[in-house]
């Protein structure tokens, strides 16, 4: 590769030959072109051609190529399917990137204890799939579930539209076994029971972002299919009518399945692509309650009238699985369709609130004038988890920055609300400048601590979630220090 010594081209030789007597020559990808692919995640404003790209297909050779990297100190990004949308496995300079897709082994279907043990590489929607026909699903569904991985979404502890009433991925992994950034392979959890005596180390791998280990096998929680589920679709003339239905939703103490929210700019992008037949509107409401049938019928009711109170210009109700099928498969194209309206788009995941949905939707769209840029929302409204996509065209000098400053007051203003960062879609590269803006530095601190403790020598997935490099400790073997450690030392002094 371009600007390379002769003495890092042995040392790269050498490092090829070694991951190829771990893998075979299939297993690496080392030819510039090919390691292309792999230089982003699905936040693309962010890119990086990794060193070298490996595919182990099994704990053991996980295992062999983190401890090649550990004694040689090279840094290594664990990786799934790349539909991540904070930079998070974006790979690092004179790095190694490890792609887990082929370890998607469905290990072990165990209906009687409601579980199932999985290889990080299974695609989310194939573990509901496994199970359907005996009427299991499993719960955490991203708009990304037929092509992300449960690998990453335990990474970046993702949620999906149901997670008001399910949670998040958190909820739903009961055990999963870990290679270290020395090696060392260990288990987290408590496998097939509710909980396991000791230190919740479970809890702290899950959302960690890829900093402290490599998981390679999980155990997830499955669940049982509702007895009823019942789906609406309600249009409003604003979107601070459709806040306010949502609002006197959950006061009305219902806690729906989902409500999600998209506004007219990404109405009109899916109809312009999977053509669900949704109505033309300034805000459309998905609401869908699921559970006991005479519990559902009775808030279902209650939740319609809700609707009409806040001035709903049209409801339709899902008669059949097909057409609430049709009503989600609108929602989860929402950021793919944003290609049928701008070359590219910016999307951000802050929370705030409930009660200070319309504030905070008022101020974005105030942002988006005075930048001169659009902004399409489209946002799990029941957990005040936004989704606002500016919407640029890199091509145009200057645009892309301006976006991203945009999506930055954003940030701030879900921060002034009480709001968070992020919701699900985890911190990675994109939002750690934003960091000290809802946490102190003891606060920082505290945290490093604890990826100091896994990964001392800081090689896993270095230059994520923390504003400015904390080092822990120098790299062991020729490497020493990598240039993400001497940039982070050089804005330390």
């Amino acid at each position: 590769m371009g600007g390379r010594s002769k003495g890092d081209l042995v040392e790269r030789e050498k490092l090829i030959e070694a991951m190829e007597g771990i893998l075979g020559e299939s297993g690496v990808i080392h030819e510039r072109e090919q390691l292309r692919t792999y230089e982003c995640d699905g936040l693309m404003n962010y890119r990086v051609i990794p060193d070298l790209v490996v595919l182990p297909e099994s704990v053991e050779e996980v295992q062999r190529v983190v401890r090649v990297c550990y004694d040689e100190g090279i840094p290594f990004v664990a990786r799934g399917s790349g539909t991540g949308l904070s930079g998070g496995a974006l790979p690092v300079e004179s790095g190694i990137l490890i792609v887990l897709t082929r370890m998607r082994r469905i290990i072990e279907v165990d209906l009687e204890n409601m579980r199932m043990v999985v290889e990080p590489g299974v695609i989310n929607l194939h573990v509901s799939n496994e199970v359907a026909s005996e009427g299991y699903y499993y719960a955490p569904d991203p708009a990304s579930q037929s092509v992300s991985t449960i690998g990453g979404n335990l990474a970046e502890n993702s949620g999906g539209v149901h997670c008001l009433k399910y949670g998040f991925t958190t909820n739903h992994v009961m055990a999963a076994e870990v290679v270290l950034a020395d090696g060392t392979v260990v288990n987290v959890g408590g496998g097939k029971a509710n909980d396991a005596p000791g230190y919740e180390l479970l809890g702290t791998f899950v959302g960690s972002e890829g900093t402290l280990g490599i998981v390679t096998k999980v155990t997830l929680k499955l669940m049982k299919r509702p007895e009823s589920v019942r789906t609406l679709l309600a249009a409003f003339g604003d979107l601070e009518e459709a806040g306010e239905a949502v609002s006197g939703i959950i006061a009305a103490g219902i806690v729906p399945a989902a409500i999600e929210m998209m506004d007219a700019q990404t109405v009109e992008a899916v109809e312009r692509t999977v053509k669900p037949g949704f109505p033309q509107a300034e805000a459309i409401l998905i609401v869908e309650l699921d559970g006991p049938s005479a519990e559902v019928e009775s808030q279902f009711r209650r939740v319609e009238e809700i609707c009409r109170e806040s001035k709903a210009t049209e409801i339709r109700i899902a008669e059949s699985d097909e057409q609430r099928a049709l009503f989600w498969k609108g929602r989860k194209a929402a950021f793919a369709a944003m290609g049928s309206v701008a070359n590219d788009y910016y999307v951000q995941d802050s929370v705030v609130p409930r009660t200070a949905l319309g504030t905070v939707l008022k101020r974005i769209g105030e942002l988006s004038e005075e930048h001169g840029l659009t902004v399409a929302n489209v946002f799990h409204a029941g957990d005040g988890n936004l989704h606002p996509l500016v919407l640029y065209n890199n091509e145009n000098e200057g645009e892309g920055e301006r976006a991203e400053a945009l999506a930055g007051e954003i940030v701030f203003a879900c921060l002034e609300h009480g709001g968070s960062l992020t919701g699900e879609h985890g911190i990675g590269l994109d939002k750690k400048k934003y960091m000290p803006k809802m946490f102190t530095d003891d606060d920082m601190d505290t945290m490093q601590l604890l990826r100091c403790a896994f990964d001392p020598h800081h090689l896993c997935n270095p230059g994520k979630v923390f504003p400015t490099p904390r080092l822990c400790g120098e790299r062991p073997g020729p490497w020493k220090m990598h240039p993400i450690q001497k940039a982070g030392l050089a804005e330390m002094f």
